[in-house]
């Protein structure tokens, strides 16, 4: 469990089109399914349950409720999360560990879920983490680097579209009460009139070659 000033996540998110064949080591991706109770103005209490070594595609029937039934036995981690609203790459979060349990029951019978593969991956001084999502925000793909204190001259790859940080429709607890294919259009047309936007305030941003 999180204490202190620990309580505080900071990263900057990325809205991508793909994850590189390149960046990825061949090791299998964390599904994670994860539950919100409450989703509005970028607070959040949500439950979360993960399982390693299972690989589905995002592309196929990924319905998250049924992949839990089918799948149960497969997910062996699973947390409670509370969150506060987003500020400049920085958000409350307190974190705890509970039974796989209870957390599998309470998915199972309410809040909005959402399914994703997570990949790891480590790109110049910094851990990524890289969220393909299914169901209803297929295709969507997120990066995020996420460090202990504020995420300065960061190194950003490539890959990276077009930074989201402060884009609150692309919280996983925005997604779930919007998911992405109902937008998915606005997105592009916004992307394509106004170009890639990347924040300014926290340093120099470097670009990574892949």
């Amino acid at each position: 469990m999180r204490e202190d000033m620990s309580d505080f996540e900071y990263e900057r998110r990325f809205f991508c089109r793909e994850f590189p064949d390149n960046l990825n080591d061949g090791d299998a991706p964390i599904l994670i399914i994860q539950s919100y109770y409450v989703h509005s103005d970028n607070f959040a209490l949500r439950v979360r349950i993960q399982a390693h070594g299972l690989t589905l595609d995002m592309n196929e029937d990924t319905d998250p409720r049924a992949v839990l039934s089918r799948y149960r036995d497969a997910f062996t981690e699973a947390f409670v999360t509370v969150k506060g609203p987003s500020v400049g790459g920085t958000r409350y979060e307190a974190e705890r560990d509970i039974d796989v349990g209870i957390a599998a029951e309470l998915i199972a019978r309410g809040g909005i879920p959402i399914i994703k593969n997570r990949y790891s991956v480590w790109i110049a001084e910094d851990g990524w983490d890289v969220d393909i999502f299914g169901a209803q925000n297929t295709p969507l793909v997120v990066a995020e680097a996420e460090r202990s204190g504020p995420v300065t001259n960061l190194v950003i790859p490539r890959f990276c579209i077009s930074e989201i940080t402060d884009d609150a429709r692309f919280s996983n607890d925005g997604l779930a009460e919007r998911p992405y294919s109902a937008w998915k259009d606005e997105f592009e047309a916004e992307l394509a009139t106004h170009g890639p936007r990347f924040m300014q305030d926290f340093g120099e941003n470097t670009t990574f070659e892949h």
